[in-house]
């Protein structure tokens, strides 16, 4: 909820302080362990940039093993930008991720985004990255 609301605040309370993030099937780059500060403040750019997104998750499968667990579920990510008309790229598939419980809640700790399909124009996340760098920059 925290990427399509922009509560980046909200976004980075749900990582372990560390995160092994694979995104490789949408960017091409193999999987890399970050500070999960640094990954969030890597996303505003993007986000802030879009009109709007909507990431919904569904169906998990969870398997807990003492404090760490892992969780299967589908995903669908929709991602909007307007330029002189409103314009998608969707993503869908399923997300496996790590967690690890710190003793008073459940922290995602590594995260693979697998992709079955995309629709629409992906040349918009690149144009919404730069306009949201703008907008960052002018807050500067």
């Amino acid at each position: 909820m925290g990427i399509d609301t922009r509560d980046f605040g909200l976004l980075r309370s749900v990582f372990t302080e560390n995160i092994v993030m694979n995104f490789e099937d949408y960017n091409g780059l193999p999987a890399a362990k970050v500070k999960a500060d640094d990954w969030v403040e890597s996303c505003k750019p993007l986000f802030l940039g879009l009109d709007s997104t909507q990431h919904v998750m569904s169906n998990p499968i969870v398997t807990v093993q003492g404090d760490t667990a892992s969780c299967k579920m589908q995903m669908q990510a929709l991602h909007f930008y307007k330029k002189r008309r409103q314009e998608e790229f969707s993503i869908g598939g399923y997300y496996e991720d790590k967690l690890f419980y710190n003793g008073s809640k459940w922290l995602i700790s590594a995260v693979t985004l697998n992709i079955f399909w995309t629709r629409g124009i992906r040349d918009i996340m690149v144009a919404a990255t730069k306009k949201g760098q703008t907008i960052l920059d002018d807050k500067s």
